[in-house]
């Protein structure tokens, strides 16, 4: 099972100058939650915004330069490759960034989408993909309310591939 995991926002914002838009405390903690014990998958970019590999995960880094290396993280030329060098898991998640999410979604790699959309249109320079509504069934969505921890409303939602 491989699930691209995000947060957008309503107009499909992921990001600015390499960097998330917003601060959910609460959304954190549910990345956290959710892949803690699985492999992630990232674009190089993505990594280099995380700036170190994330404890109790296999951290895999997808680079057009095959001689990237990071220390605590398997490095792999293709997205491709990096689903393949993770299959034997339950389940790994695919973090990002716009490219790898995109081609994930147009090469049919993954099974679920797992979204936090942030109930606001951001300005940014990265967006997720557009994509096919028909393919994808809501299969749960839990909406919250700004608070003082988190700035924004914001809903998780999650969708599963039409078969």
């Amino acid at each position: 099972m491989v699930t691209i995991i995000a947060a957008i926002g309503l107009n499909n914002a992921l990001g600015k100058n390499n960097d998330l838009i917003w601060h959910l405390p609460s959304d954190l903690k549910r990345f956290k939650k959710t892949t803690t014990g699985f492999p992630i998958i990232m674009g190089r970019k993505t990594f280099e915004s995380i700036g170190k590999p994330l404890p109790n995960r296999t951290n895999v880094i997808v680079t057009r330069n095959p001689s990237y290396t990071k220390d605590g993280c398997e490095v792999v030329t293709s997205l491709k490759e990096a689903i393949d060098i993770v299959s034997d898991q339950e389940k790994s998640f695919i973090i990002g960034g716009a490219q790898i999410y995109q081609q994930a979604i147009e090469e049919n790699l993954v099974d679920e989408l797992d979204i936090t959309l942030v109930q606001e249109e951001f300005e940014a320079d990265v967006f997720f993909p557009e994509f096919d509504k028909l393919d994808w069934e809501l299969i749960s969505r839990q909406d919250f309310e700004k608070d003082e921890k988190n700035p924004h409303d914001y809903s998780f939602l999650k969708f599963k591939k039409v078969s």
